[in-house]
Parts: C-alpha cells; structure tokens; sequence
C-alpha cells in the first residue's frame, strides 16, 4: 500500500471530494482552499514531479485542468483563476505526487501575487543563455 495520500484518495481509502474523474486523471477539492472551489488535479498514476509525467499524460491533465477552470468560472461565478504547480519541495511541493492547483479568484479576494525582484546589469542575458544551452 502507498504511503502518498493522493494514491490513497485514487485508491477509495481516503474520502475525497472528487469533481472530475476518468480512466487517467482525477479531480478534487483542495482540503485546505486558498479560495472556496480550490481544485486539485492529478494523473490517476503515482508521478512525483511535472518532468516525471509522461507527455502525453501531461497533455491530458493539463486538458483537465482547463475545464475545471472554465467550470469554476461558470458555475461559482468567479472573475478568473489561477494554475499553480508546486515542483518539489523548496517550490512548496507538500505531496510528492503531481499535482495542478486551479484556484478561483475574484477582485479584492484578498490573495497577493508573489513578490518579483530585479536583475543586475547583464544578468538576466547571462540567466537566459544558460537555460538555453540546457534547452540544447
């Protein structure tokens, strides 16, 4: 048996409330919403991370992903959302299985976007040819 909580939410041995579900991917709410509606979307196959997951798996839950924001739209009447991912743990990854947030938002919710910084004279050229040369 899993020790991953969301294996065990797939599995039935622990209650969710599922919003979507199909043969590969599963939808519920967050227990702990940064707003009401807050949704997890997962692949139903135990992936610790986004570059685990298998691109055409990725493809089909980020489809996912997309209709539950256009549900949350529509039917909690919200202004917007927002999709997050959390990589790993100095991302703020809680559960080692991968996992989209879609987070309804409205105007003046309260929630604050993270804070940006700046860069030095030339770094950012510097920062982008090294993620090139990783792209390569």
């Amino acid at each position: 048996m899993s020790n991953c909580v969301f294996c065990k939410i797939i599995a039935g041995e622990l209650p969710g409330a599922k919003v979507y579900e199909d043969d590969k991917i599963l939808a519920f709410l967050d227990i702990n919403p940064i707003n009401y509606g807050h949704t997890l979307v997962i692949p139903k196959e135990h992936y610790e991370t986004l570059v685990d997951l298998p691109d055409e798996l990725l493809k089909e839950v980020i489809l996912v992903v997309k209709k539950i924001g256009q549900a949350v739209i529509a039917e909690l009447r919200v202004d917007g959302f927002n999709i997050g991912l959390n990589n790993g743990k100095a991302a703020g990854q809680l559960v080692d299985h991968v996992h989209f947030h879609v987070i309804p938002r409205e105007v003046g919710d309260g929630l604050k976007h993270w804070p940006s910084k700046d860069y030095e004279e030339g770094e950012m050229d510097s920062v982008a040819e090294k993620i090139k040369q990783a792209l390569k």
